[in-house]
């Protein structure tokens, strides 16, 4: 079981973790500006070819990760968090070496896999400080950790854009493998946990963890919620580009703009996570969320109706403000819900949702792209997340599971 911290160690956990999302966000955007090229390198030329082995070398490591995700929280319940962040930290560091010396398509979509199932580094850190913190300062603390990731996906692609530029594509995959082991060094000689392993005979079966929960409804609709804020999110991804280039016309600097487009919801969260998390310590996660939902739509809808592409940016802005509240709200709500003892496994169900967001929220958008148009991907992401606030809403009503 885990023991809680008798100071203020938490905090420090909390900074220390926080640097290490920071680095492997840091290191898994690092190659995604030039997975194509990379693709391409080993041998997919034909173009609808490249797009489509593009597109499952990008998905297949959020495949493996959901897949592979309770497995590693039924372990982090039974060994303790540190060690998973060790070890997620130390097998991506391996594997992206490992990616660095493919020599074919099928080897790299292997290696993806392989890095998605020894991934998780966050969820485990999301863990690790939701069982340390005190329940009261449990909203600002994941809201200020979830700015970690993000941190380090924004840096990332510039970094790595100009690294490959600097020494060509495979030696990225080395700077990476080594961004990774300096945060499996940090996570090892600065991360504290005080926890007693559990035998095997005495882990709790899955049964009896849902048993467990204190409002069982209300949890599942989390898992969904968490689902439907990276589908919302991820759909726009695959069009976001010829969109701009819709708007803007045949401009030289297309490339330049939509990186700023594509970056500008990422800078609002850094500024509004820890400020939401906060008023939601206030006020309650609940009413965070839900308001969160609402004004999400509201930004989705004006993107299809816009005429210029420094209007869908301020959009953009806004709507990452207001994301960047919804999944440490969720995490929160999660916590209030859960003993200790079982947070290494709820959390790593949510993050398998959260993965299969991540896979099928592109695919949506590519899907609703192709059939009726760029503008109606905003229309159609509108309804989904319209339909997960009611649902919510609803969820919310429910009186408590005795």
């Amino acid at each position: 079981m885990d023991l809680k911290p008798r100071n203020n160690s938490w905090k420090r956990n909390l900074y220390i973790v926080w640097f290490g999302c920071f680095l492997t966000g840091a290191g898994f955007s690092l190659i995604m500006p030039f997975l194509p090229l990379y693709v391409e390198e080993l041998g997919i030329t034909d173009h609808e070819e490249l797009n489509l082995w593009t597109g499952v070398a990008f998905s297949i490591t959020f495949l493996f990760s959901a897949i592979a995700a309770p497995f590693w929280g039924k372990l982090s319940d039974r060994k303790g968090r540190k060690l998973m962040l060790l070890r997620s930290a130390l097998g991506m560091a391996i594997v992206m070496v490992l990616i660095g010396f493919a020599q074919n398509i099928w080897q790299l979509l292997v290696l993806r896999a392989l890095l998605g199932i020894l991934g998780g580094f966050v969820p485990n850190a999301n863990a690790l400080i939701a069982t340390q913190v005190p329940v009261k300062k449990s909203g600002w603390a994941l809201g200020t950790l979830s700015t970690g990731a993000v941190s380090g996906a924004l840096i990332g692609p510039l970094i790595g854009g100009m690294l490959a530029d600097l020494y060509g594509l495979r030696p990225v995959f080395f700077i990476t493998s080594a961004v990774l082991f300096i945060c499996f060094l940090v996570t090892l000689f600065f991360v504290s946990e005080n926890f007693t392993p559990v035998s095997k005979k005495d882990a709790l079966t899955t049964k009896q963890v849902f048993s467990s929960l204190k409002n069982k409804r209300l949890v599942v609709c989390l898992f969904f919620t968490t689902m439907i804020i990276q589908v919302a999110t991820g759909s726009v991804t695959p069009i976001l580009t010829l969109y701009i280039r819709e708007l803007t016309g045949s401009v030289s600097n297309l490339a330049f703009i939509s990186g700023v487009v594509a970056s500008v919801p990422g800078i609002a969260a850094l500024i509004s996570a820890p400020r939401f998390g906060k008023l939601g310590d206030r006020i309650g996660p609940d009413k965070v969320l839900l308001f969160t939902l609402g004004l999400s739509i509201f930004m989705l809808i004006p993107m299809a109706l816009v005429s210029s592409y420094w209007e869908l940016g301020a959009l953009r802005f806004l709507l990452g403000a207001v994301n960047a509240a919804m999944l440490p709200a969720v995490q929160t709500l999660i916590l209030y819900n859960i003993t200790p003892v079982i947070a290494g496994r709820i959390f790593s169900y949510n993050q398998a949702l959260r993965d299969v967001g991540n896979v099928t929220g592109p695919l949506m958008g590519a899907f609703v792209a192709a059939s009726y148009g760029f503008r109606a991907v905003f229309y159609f992401t509108a309804a989904v997340v319209f339909f997960n606030l009611i649902y919510s809403w609803l969820s919310f009503r429910t009186p408590q599971e005795k």
